[in-house]
């Protein structure tokens, strides 16, 4: 199913049900749903054939929509999360017990980034929460940068979102939020 433009009440009844998107971001389509939604997160995996013990991102539009999975932070380190949103720096912070072993696999981390993309920031709003973010592809495949080639790969099993890839031709960096060691650049 495409969809050019998506009402904020269709899209939060679709996720709520446990539906899956793909939708632009700042390198690639990225391939998403609610992160609460356990289900959701498992047909992902299955999906994209890629193992839960790795672990996902989670992108948001502000900080609030990942607290509740991440041990509590400062004003100031909120800020300075903000302010690498342009540079798409995805930080794997420490959880709080509560989050979910689907979306941190085998780690003690979440990997969250603040999204500047406009398209995935306004769809993060639109949901009201935080969106499970990652590449829209098979594991070990190139990932899709267009409408089309998600459609082909995903046909009905996912809604697809047009808009405009941003203009990386990497991934988002991925920094150890403890030390800033990047772990994938």
């Amino acid at each position: 199913m495409s969809h050019t433009s998506i009402s904020s009440r269709h899209l939060k009844a679709h996720l709520k049900r446990g539906g899956l998107i793909a939708y632009p971001t700042e390198s690639c389509y990225g391939l998403g749903c609610d992160p609460r939604n356990r289900k959701a997160v498992l047909r992902i995996l299955k999906l994209k054939q890629r193992p839960q013990r790795k672990g996902l991102i989670l992108i948001a539009s502000e900080y609030k929509q990942v607290a509740r999975y991440l041990q509590p932070r400062t004003l100031a380190e909120q800020s300075r999360m903000q302010n690498d949103t342009v540079q798409a720096v995805t930080y794997l912070m420490p959880t709080e017990p509560s989050c979910p072993r689907w979306l941190r696999g085998e780690h003690d981390t979440l990997a969250v980034r603040l999204t500047a993309h406009p398209f995935a920031r306004q769809l993060c709003r639109s949901a009201g929460c935080a969106l499970v973010s990652t590449s829209a592809n098979r594991s070990g495949q190139r990932p899709t940068k267009t409408w089309a080639e998600c459609q082909r790969l995903f046909g009905k099993k996912v809604w697809v979102l047009r808009g405009r890839v941003g203009k990386r031709k990497q991934p988002s960096t991925i920094r150890a939020w403890s030390d800033g060691r990047i772990v994938r650049k």
